[in-house]
């Protein structure tokens, strides 16, 4: 009797419509991000687009700026790779709403709002600090590692509040700025208008992808036979030559 595996059907079609949300559970960290984010102000950034009526209409600056929040926060700082994640990354697609902005997309708006975004990030980690976090992804939000009970101990001097804020201030700085380096290496490396982990263009579409496959299928079946020949059938003597078998016979 043959073995029954669980239905996988990567074609199967949703007769009716789904909520990414019912794939992330409710406590995940980009759900708070995005509560915190739409407490704040974004006026610094929207009011930029106020008088732009060009061009095709941008990106919305509120999921720009959770996205890019999360991504620097749990340690994605590469805009390509955050590309990769807003299309492959469940926590992603839910604080974009399904939107895809490009690798270029997303470094010109960090560059376009650099000011705006080191106050915006400054402002969140200070909202997460006061409601007790201690990390927020693998951001430190409290140097003293004080455990995020606010009953347990004595509200902060101003002159730790300070101190506080200026190691936040840096945290902020460091986040914007490795993204900043990783972003421009990663240009030096595949070009400004590359990904890096483009597929040749034989295998972008099916029809030409399958036939490769096929092609390459075969090309290893035949190298294996070509192999299977020169190897000597079980059982069959090395035979040894002449000079040698006289030289070990010698021995």
């Amino acid at each position: 009797m043959s073995k029954t595996f669980r239905s996988y059907e990567p074609d199967q079609i949703f007769l009716m419509p789904v909520s990414m949300q019912e794939w992330l559970p409710s406590d995940h960290l980009a759900y708070f991000i995005s509560d915190v984010v739409d407490h704040l102000n974004l006026s610094a950034i929207t009011e930029r687009y106020a008088c732009e009526e060009r061009g095709y209409p941008p990106y919305h600056p509120t999921m720009m700026v959770k996205v890019l929040l999360y991504a620097y926060c749990i340690g994605v700082a590469s805009s390509r790779k955050i590309e990769k994640h807003l299309c492959e990354d469940i926590a992603f697609r839910v604080l974009a709403a399904n939107n895809t902005p490009d690798f270029r997309t997303i470094s010109d708006f960090r560059k376009d709002h650099l000011r705006a975004l080191a106050g915006l990030f400054l402002q969140v980690l200070k909202l997460c600090q006061k409601t007790g976090l201690v990390k927020l992804g693998h951001v430190a939000l409290d140097g003293t590692k004080i455990k995020a009970n606010a009953s347990k101990h004595k509200a902060m001097s101003y002159k730790r509040m300070q101190e506080e804020e200026t190691r936040l201030e840096a945290e902020v700085a460091e986040l914007l700025k490795r993204a900043e380096t990783v972003d421009e290496e990663e240009d030096r490396r595949y070009g400004k208008d590359k990904k890096g982990d483009e597929l040749p263009k034989e295998l972008v579409f099916r029809e030409s992808r399958l036939k490769k496959i096929k092609e390459a299928k075969e090309a290893l079946e035949a190298e294996a036979r070509l192999a299977a020949e020169k190897e000597p059938a079980k059982g069959e003597e090395e035979v040894m030559p002449p000079d040698k078998a006289e030289e070990l016979h010698r021995s």
